[in-house]
């Protein structure tokens, strides 16, 4: 039974909704943070000190994707969770009494542009580029760390969907101002998760001790970008949208500073490891997960 967590830079959109949702539960959380208030980064005995005997560590740390690459930018985005998580391996070795389980972040960008087929953990490949080099340094910077008490998971996390922030404020507000048609081809694979879902499988594997290793965390009903949108438009009773064409969602991610790689690139992912556990998402359609999300927003 899990009684207490180590939440690693758990300030973000989901760290947030673990935190609210564990203390919920009953189960003492500890956060490592660079946010004041929370245990320090360069604290390495109030770490330790965390982690001793702790059940469960999550590690969510990493700087922003959203942002434009530039040289800056990139050492940032990589440095960011390559170092965390060697200060976390490292406190991790320190402890008498180590965490029974460490499942760190990853992401579902690391399988390659696929418009023909999904990607599993078995046969999914991966991609190339600099978004996937990173997930490749941050997977092998993981389970190079030798813990033989500690059962390691890295959760391939595909874009995480729900009420309280995220990607659904910004695809909200274009659809609510008229913005919310097809954004460049439409044939591009959207894979995502709820929130609610994403917290689950962390109780799940918790139940699941055989499990460890890579997990891919997504719907197994991801849909096309023209799907999504057209599905966005329903949920706000929207019947028509401005597309967006590739030339033009290229400008305005230099307008705000982001990059187009985060709509363009199709990531069809499919949580076959969860499923064969058998795994039972909530929030298995995106109907279901847009429904649920609009009307709390409301």
């Amino acid at each position: 039974m899990l009684k207490k967590l180590v939440l690693a830079g758990g300030t973000g959109f989901v760290g947030t909704y673990f935190e609210k949702k564990f203390t919920n539960d009953d189960i003492q959380v500890k956060m490592i943070s660079r946010q004041p208030g929370h245990i320090a980064w360069e604290d390495e005995a109030g770490m330790i000190e965390a982690l001793e005997g702790a059940d469960l560590l999550i590690n969510l740390a990493g700087k922003s994707v959203n942002c434009r690459y530039h040289d800056r930018n990139k050492e940032q985005i990589l440095s960011s969770r390559v170092e965390t998580t060697n200060i976390l391996g490292k406190a991790v070795l320190a402890c008498e009494q180590p965490p029974l389980t460490w499942m760190n972040s990853s992401t579902a960008t690391i399988y390659r542009h696929a418009e023909d087929r999904p990607m599993t953990e078995e046969q999914g490949e991966i991609g190339a580029g600099f978004s996937v080099h990173v997930a490749e340094e941050w997977e092998r910077t993981f389970f190079a760390l030798q813990l033989p008490r500690t059962r390691q998971i890295a959760l391939r996390i595909a874009i995480v969907l729900g009420p309280d922030g995220g990607v659904m404020t910004p695809y909200l507000n274009l659809v609510q101002y008229g913005l919310g048609g097809v954004q460049g081809p439409g044939t591009q694979r959207f894979s995502w998760i709820h929130i609610e879902d994403l917290y689950r499988i962390v109780q799940f594997l918790q139940e699941h001790p055989e499990l460890d290793g890579v997990l891919n965390c997504s719907s197994p009903n991801p849909v096309t970008n023209r799907d999504l949108m057209e599905q966005l438009r329903k949920a706000l009773n929207r019947k028509w949208g401005l597309p967006a064409p590739k030339w033009l969602l290229e400008l305005g991610a230099v307008m705000i500073r982001t990059e187009t790689e985060l709509v363009l690139k199709s990531r069809w992912v499919i949580p076959d490891r969860l499923q064969r556990a058998g795994f039972m998402f909530r929030y298995d359609t995106l109907d279901k997960a847009l429904e649920q999300i609009v009307k709390t927003r409301l």
